[in-house]
């Protein structure tokens, strides 16, 4: 641009025009660095049916719907009342709505349960 065109522009529109300018690409940065969390975030569904009495914490949260406070409340239930009988079991924990069972319901199983002894 030649500095004939320059001088004709005020000085304090340039800045807030830059400013401005700044803070949308900014903001288009940190919506966008987000949404690639959020997208890394997320994992595909189990491959095989997981066993609600022996997985682990971690295996549990590979199942959509389950976080990291769900499979820790689904492993202290099964440690203080025992193995679950039936997956429908779930729905006694806190926070899991039937809603939120039936998104997780195809991922679940029930191993063999320990035969009692006489």
């Amino acid at each position: 641009m030649s500095n004939h065109f320059i001088r004709h522009i005020p000085l304090a529109s340039c800045t807030r025009v830059s400013r401005r300018l700044w803070l949308v690409l900014s903001s288009a940065l940190i919506l966008f660095f987000a949404l690639q969390v959020s997208a890394d975030t997320k994992h595909a569904p189990p491959a095989h049916s997981v066993d609600l009495n022996s997985a682990t914490a971690d295996e549990l949260q590979q199942v959509p719907g389950i976080g990291p406070s769900t499979a820790k409340a689904i492993v202290n239930f099964r440690q203080k009342s025992g193995p679950f009988q039936k997956v429908e079991d779930l729905l006694v924990i806190k926070g899991i709505s039937k809603t939120r069972f039936e998104k997780m319901r195809p991922y679940l199983t029930i191993g063999a349960l320990p035969q009692k002894s006489p």
